[in-house]
């Protein structure tokens, strides 16, 4: 059969083939949509495999493997196919043609830079809101993987055609920041000149403060220090959480990371503050909006008055003997209902954060990503039920939790900053290992798998060394490119050569292997996006620069595998052309993750 219009590649095209073969079986009514087609876990299995008959067999009224039989029946007339297993129960084991993988490359070829992009997200808007660090200080490197994280969710999601939008939401509301407006104004003393002497407990002791301190004294001179707390706490809270916030911009900007949105959690309570520094008179401001989505969850039945029981854990965070607000998260899955006000008549987090995601909702969001640090893991199920509850089912919370980051040099731990007092900032960790280093690291481990980052091993020239490794697949590319127009002038190798190239010369079996990988990727990106995991894309990378590598090392055995060989051109044009899908591919997977694709390594 021929491929379907949107085949964007082998695995798109045979899962179309398997469908038809099944519905050619059963009847054209048959409901094909949970027919997957993906590569079998054992490669000896064969290219790909198929539940066709696990998935169908109940509804049809026959055995797993008498209808996997009958599908396979139909599979081997295909004329991509080489061999069809039926194994096990039903599953069905399929080995393509060593013809057909030609079909990938050359897709790569015409398709440049968009091979692998997917219409899978079908322009589905999708929030992924990241790092959100408190504006209380620097990122510090832990903040710098969650930052990585979601950054390469991001581009994996849009890249699979989904719309996205990526948020930090600013925690500048509440107590911490009213810790930063003192510590800012204990700096600002200082500045004027009095001795502040050792930073009191529960102050932020770190000296990037002293910035802040120095241009309040420079605006205000003394006079902040004739106000009484209550005046100058919300003039100094709000220069100190810009101030921090433009240094956060810039910290994330080292990663090349660029949110669209900066959602401040203070404009839900106050609306949009007035500048202080300004005469003009503020603008009215809105509701409440805390108030408002409470009084909205009350109205559907959501929110009641109440008294928690203890808590069976002994676990007394959450719990006052006392009738307060409460949501009623028990509704919608969690194990407790939970508070809404705390006893002063100030909002919870919580009660905060339902209203954000609520704004998220109010903007069109029903598919949102929360990246969260690996302490936050006991918050999921309340926000989870919150967000079912304000949406009334219809959007869905994937909280995908970050681990620690324990930071290395040679094994041993780092010591902490100087200018941060208490860790090592994320700035400090960029200038010292390099942009790629970072981003490629924190993505070479699934989000919450523990990660030692080892500020030597990073820079490594060697194979156990991913982000070189791949890096360096790339540059061997460029260079066999250069080399190819040094050696043989005269051969046309632009892209129209390469893509009129003759495949078929592409035999041998470490070219076949390349040739197979490099199929992958398109299904490989539409995996990693549906199951929400970037580390899926560096895995694959370091697996295609392995096989890269291995190949060029044969090539230094066996000359007749080289790359370049000058009394063959049709076959070296061929080759080229393997080595342009390798070098696009790496490419494309490195620029998802956000890191460079050098053509040179130094």
């Amino acid at each position: 059969m021929p491929a379907t219009p949107d085949s964007l590649h082998l695995f798109a095209d045979m899962l179309a083939r398997v469908r038809a073969a099944a519905a050619a079986v059963l009847g054209p009514n048959a409901d094909t949509s949970r027919i997957v087609v993906e590569p079998p876990r054992d490669p000896s299995h064969g290219d790909m495999a198929t539940n066709a008959a696990m998935v169908l067999a109940k509804d049809a009224g026959k055995k797993p493997r008498d209808l996997a039989e009958a599908i396979a029946e139909k599979l081997r007339a295909e004329n991509k196919v080489e061999k069809v297993d039926v194994a096990g129960p039903g599953f069905i084991n399929l080995t393509l043609k060593a013809s057909v993988w030609p079909e990938a490359l050359r897709a790569v070829l015409e398709q440049g830079k968009a091979y692998g992009r997917s219409a899978i997200g079908a322009g589905q808007k999708v929030n992924v809101e990241y790092v959100s660090a408190n504006p209380t200080g620097p990122l510090h490197v832990g903040h710098c993987r969650g930052a990585v994280f979601g950054d390469a969710l991001a581009s994996l999601l849009d890249f699979a055609g989904f719309d996205v939008t990526r948020e930090y939401y600013i925690n500048d509301a509440g107590a911490q920041v009213d810790v930063l407006a003192r510590s800012a104004f204990l700096r600002y003393r200082e500045a004027l000149g009095e001795a502040i002497g050792e930073i009191p407990d529960g102050l932020y002791p770190g000296d990037y403060l002293k910035e802040c301190g120095a241009e309040l004294a420079a605006d205000y001179g003394d006079k902040l220090t004739k106000m009484p707390e209550a005046e100058w706490l919300p003039i100094v809270r709000l220069r100190a959480t810009d101030m921090m916030m433009a240094e956060i911009r810039n910290d994330l900007a080292r990663l090349r990371i660029v949110p669209d949105v900066f959602f401040s959690e203070r404009s839900l309570i106050e609306g949009e503050l007035p500048d202080p520094f300004s005469n003009e008179p503020p603008a009215q401001r809105p509701k409440d909006v805390v108030v408002t989505t409470i009084d909205a969850l009350r109205a559907m039945g959501h929110v009641y008055e109440g008294r928690l029981p203890p808590p069976k854990s002994g676990n007394l965070e959450d719990w006052e003997d006392r009738e307060q607000t409460l949501f009623r998260s028990t509704a919608f899955g969690d194990d407790v209902d939970r508070p809404l006000l705390k006893s002063d008549g100030s909002y919870t987090y919580f009660a905060t954060d339902i209203a954000y995601h609520k704004s998220k909702i109010d903007r069109g969001f029903t598919d949102m990503i929360d990246v969260w640090g690996a302490d936050h893991g006991g918050y999921i199920k309340r926000m989870q039920a919150a967000v079912k509850a304000v949406s009334a089912g219809k959007a869905a919370l994937d909280v995908k939790l970050v681990q620690l980051v324990k930071l290395l040099r040679n094994g041993e731990p780092v010591k902490m900053s100087k200018r941060a007092g208490e860790f090592i900032t994320l700035r400090e960790v960029v200038e010292e290992v390099g942009l790629s280093a970072v981003r490629f690291d924190m993505l070479y481990r699934k989000n919450d798998a523990p990660l030692d980052f080892d500020l030597a091993k990073v820079i490594e020239q060697s194979r156990e060394n991913p982000v070189f490794y791949v890096q360096y697949g790339h540059a061997r590319g460029a260079s066999i490119f250069r080399t190819a127009g040094t050696e043989m002038p005269d051969l046309a190798i632009d892209e129209a050569a390469l893509q009129a190239a003759d495949l078929a010369q592409l035999s041998d079996t470490g070219e076949l292997s390349v040739l197979r990988k490099l199929a992958l990727y398109p299904r490989l990106v539409e995996a990693a996006a549906a199951a929400h995991e970037p580390h899926r894309v560096a895995f694959y990378l370091y697996e295609l620069a392995s096989e890269f590598h291995s190949q060029w090392s044969r090539g230094k055995d066996s000359p007749h595998l080289r790359f370049i060989i000058q009394d063959d051109p049709r076959l070296t044009v061929a080759r080229l052309a393997l080595v342009r899908g390798i070098v696009t591919v790496l490419a494309s997977g490195l620029t998802l993750l956000g890191v460079e694709a050098p053509d040179e390594m130094r």
